[in-house]
């Protein structure tokens, strides 16, 4: 992590953190995790702070999501143990993280230019602010490995229009910058670069009230927005299909009146491919997840995805698609069920069970 701060026109101050492992495409570490949670504790005790940007170094990503090639080493040191140690800390300090930015007082801004993805939705959906660029693609690609969309997908997912939420979740499909905006998952796109927009922030004049600020950074968001319109948004151009084709009394009909679509394109057959290819085990925990938290806080919201998260890192499909995928690299998993319809109900059931004796998340949302 990088921590600085840069002075504006009015003697105040915005903190910037930045996501700095542009190698691995600003992957999100533990220990990154912590510093930017510590740095927040100091930063949170001033009252010359007026708004919090966070932002990834490098040119490719925002942040491709959180660190799994260390996940998967923690999950074969302790295959067949029943707890997972590291897991456990990763997931409860993870979402602690993306919960505090949702509820921290001054304004936060995520620029999310380039790959924004699993753990980097998290942070951004986080934000007041949710900025995406032309160069932005963003997912939550989890079916691929044996996961679920976490980091409270859950609680944003399930806040899109129509069928949006539980179709990106099944499908992992990648959209872009415009079509982020139009179905509510980032707020402007903007065609600048970082130091750019905070060249222009820092010659704004704030005050120590975080609702004016807010107006403050909503009118200079305004004013920097981008042209949407020479970009593609095929997820909009099919929303009707989406809509249609999601619409299902169960996970198995929906899945089943997918894959045998007959108004198919290039789009939408990549889309569905990875669906069929996809874990049969995420199918489920997406439909649930989604069926679940309607009615949920948001803090309520992180502690089933901690059950969920640890469950699937204690169980061999998160392993077993981490491995495919990013470590052997042969793409070709072994699931533990063939199909979604092979999955029993109660082996689902008991991802919602908390496997630890205490909810390290009991106390999220009591203050």
């Amino acid at each position: 992590m990088l921590f600085s701060e840069i002075s504006t026109a009015c003697g105040r101050v915005i903190a910037r953190a930045t996501l700095n492992a542009p190698k691995a495409l600003n992957a999100l570490g533990l220990d990154m995790i912590q510093a930017l949670d510590r740095q927040l504790d100091e930063w949170e005790q001033r009252d010359d702070i007026v708004a919090l940007w966070l932002d990834g170094a490098g040119d490719k990503a925002f942040c491709a999501g959180g660190d799994i090639v260390q996940m998967h080493k923690s999950m074969v040191k302790h295959a067949g143990e029943g707890r997972n140690p590291f897991t456990e800390q990763y997931f409860a300090e993870e979402y602690a993280l993306d919960y505090r930015l949702h509820r921290l007082p001054v304004p936060v801004v995520v620029f999310g230019d380039g790959i924004v993805m699993g753990g980097g939705m998290g942070l951004l959906q986080g934000a007041d602010y949710r900025l995406v660029t032309p160069r932005s693609r963003m997912a939550m690609p989890e079916i691929t490995i044996g996961l679920f969309p976490d980091v409270g997908g859950s609680w944003f997912l399930n806040r899109l229009p129509g069928k949006v939420g539980l179709f990106l979740g099944l499908t992992g499909v990648h959209i872009n910058g415009r079509e982020a905006v139009e179905v509510g998952l980032a707020d402007r796109m903007v065609d600048g670069d970082a130091e750019g927009l905070l060249a222009l922030l820092a010659e704004q004049r704030f005050s120590l009230e975080p609702r004016d600020n807010r107006a403050v950074l909503y009118r200079l968001f305004k004013e920097q927005a981008a042209d949407m319109t020479a970009l593609p948004h095929p997820l909009i151009d099919h929303l009707p299909l989406i809509n249609s084709l999601c619409d299902g009394e169960d996970l198995q009909t929906v899945v089943s009146q997918l894959l045998s679509a007959k108004d198919r394109d290039s789009w939408l057959d990549r889309a569905l491919g990875t669906l069929e290819k996809g874990c049969p085990q995420t199918a489920h925990l997406v439909w649930e997840q989604l069926e679940r938290s309607t009615y949920l806080s948001l803090a309520e919201v992180f502690r089933m995805e901690w059950c969920l998260a640890v469950q699937c890192s204690i169980r061999g499909d998160f392993r077993e698609g981490v491995r495919a995928l990013l470590i052997d690299k042969d793409g070709k998993p072994a699931f533990r069920h063939r199909s979604i319809a092979d999955v029993p109900r109660d082996y689902i059931d008991g991802f919602f069970c908390c496997p630890a004796p205490a909810h390290p998340l009991a106390s999220l949302g009591a203050s």
